[in-house]
């Protein structure tokens, strides 16, 4: 080829080359979008991205600067809480804002305890005495009334009182009965009672009687206390000088109407094992006597009642009395001290 031919060629790539650059930016403008034309919606701006606080493990020359507060305001986020570092490495509490942690050890030394700060906790024995073993002691008149009969006015009571501890105490009762100036019946009973359940006590000792007829001494052993749904149960058998032998079991129940109004409901029954002519008592079933009393505590120390008392005799008994029952409205109060 000859030089002419060549320059000739070179010279024509050389313009096709310029042409097509000249083309490129027409192209790239004939490509494009015109945005001004379309509704893009806004983008939102993100956040800034959250710095993580950076938990540097003390050294043991320098003592570790607290972190910088964040502003939480400003980011529009809460910081998450730090995460503790592993058990097994020191937790330095200066580098967690807002936590307080309790030391393991305390600042000041807790002294060794001895015997004498042991002795000096415990006051002297002799100024706390148990309680249970303190003596004590209680009088109570459960029925102190009176009411008519045919023959006069009538009048009754029955009482007890007790001196001792919770365990061991010395038992006196008594009741009896009047009418028209003339006692019918009166009792004593001295006991032992000993408590062998925190509701019931076994009593044990020895009673006389003063009337009817002529007086007598008879043994007594029985149980006092109190029977689930709260009766009051007292229960007790007798061995007289002559072989006589008789029981007498009575059971109460009060029922408060108010903190203050009682209504006590009263059932007692005697038992005879032979016949006493002289004092009116036949054999087995004597006589039932069933009382309803409603009293009122001004205080639990006196309470007035009124109500209504029937007794019944049966078997050799009923034949010995005049009137085989009897039925009468009673007065009276109750007191204790």
């Amino acid at each position: 080829m000859s030089a002419v031919h060549a320059s000739m060629l070179l010279r024509a790539g050389l313009l096709s080359a310029g042409v097509a650059v000249a083309m490129l930016p027409h192209q790239a403008s004939a490509q494009q979008m015109d945005h001004s034309k379309m509704h893009m919606p806004t983008p939102v701006e993100k956040p800034a991205p959250v710095k993580k606080a950076v938990h540097r493990k003390p050294s043991a020359k320098s003592k570790p600067k607290p972190a910088p507060v964040m502003d939480h305001s400003a980011m529009g986020h809460d910081m998450p809480m730090p995460t503790p570092p592993a058990p097994s490495e020191p937790m330095a509490h200066s580098t967690i804002p807002g936590m307080s942690m309790t030391p393991t050890e305390p600042i000041t030394p807790i002294p060794v305890l001895t015997d004498a700060d042991r002795a000096a906790a415990v006051p002297p024995a002799h100024d706390h005495p148990v309680h249970d073993n303190s003596i004590q002691s209680y009088v109570a008149f459960d029925r102190l009334e009176v009411w008519n009969a045919d023959k006069g006015t009538g009048m009754e009571w029955e009482g007890q009182s007790w001196i001792g501890t919770d365990l061991n105490r010395l038992w006196l009762r008594s009741e009896g009965e009047r009418v028209d100036g003339r006692t019918h019946s009166a009792d004593l009973e001295v006991l032992y009672g000993h408590s062998i359940s925190p509701w019931w006590d076994v009593v044990t000792g020895i009673r006389h009687d003063f009337k009817p007829g002529a007086s007598q001494d008879f043994a007594a052993i029985g149980v006092m206390g109190l029977a689930p749904y709260k009766f009051e149960v007292a229960a007790t058998a007798y061995i007289g000088q002559s072989g006589q032998t008789s029981a007498r079991i009575e059971v109460e129940y009060e029922t408060l109407l108010t903190n203050r109004l009682i209504l006590q409901p009263l059932v007692e029954v005697n038992l005879y094992g032979k016949d006493d002519a002289r004092r009116g008592m036949g054999s087995g079933l004597s006589t039932v006597e069933a009382g309803l009393r409603l009293r009122y505590e001004f205080t639990r120390q006196f309470a007035p009642y009124i109500g209504v008392v029937y007794e019944r005799a049966f078997g050799d008994t009923a034949d010995l009395r005049d009137n085989a029952s009897d039925t009468r409205f009673v007065a009276g109060f109750r007191i204790w001290f």
